[in-house]
């Protein structure tokens, strides 16, 4: 039966990630599983986790008066859904919902902030590790906001 750590150790987010906090980071992870449809959370809502996606597909979506969901990037395996737990006031930008039935590591947000305000290193590494996939979001959404625009 393989450990917790040594399966998160290998989904790429942890690739080259230092061992010993890797072993901080395990404390706040559990395993979790979504069926399909089913929302993960919504823009808005406090958001204290992190999924790191083993297996299946998430939409990550915002809501548009005009018209309706829009899916802005459609996550899978080995990608990471969720970066609002780093930074103030911790709120959902927005939402998830499976297309499929999902596995993930769940990463409790708080607990991970606790430990990287006493390792500074960790939060450094998470961050560093964090903006590529901050980056990806906006870029999807400035995509939406063109088509959007241009449909007008």
């Amino acid at each position: 039966m393989e450990t917790l750590e040594k399966v998160l150790s290998e989904h790429p987010f942890f690739d080259d990630f230092p061992e010993h906090h890797l072993g901080l980071i395990v404390g706040c992870a559990s395993n979790v599983r979504f069926e399909a449809g089913q929302f993960i959370f919504h823009e808005g809502e406090e958001a204290n986790t992190f999924y790191l996606i083993r297996q299946g597909k998430v939409a990550l979506q915002i809501f548009s008066e005009r018209r309706g969901s829009l899916t802005l990037l459609t996550l899978g395996e080995g990608e990471i859904l969720g970066w609002s737990w780093l930074f103030p006031p911790h709120r959902y930008k927005f939402s998830a919902r499976t297309l499929e039935p999902t596995r993930a590591f769940a990463i409790d947000g708080q607990c991970l902030r606790g430990k990287a305000e006493h390792d500074h290193d960790l939060g450094y590494d998470l961050l560093n590790r964090f903006a590529p996939v901050v980056e990806r979001a906006l870029e999807a959404t400035r995509l939406q906001l063109i088509n959007v625009y241009q449909d007008r």
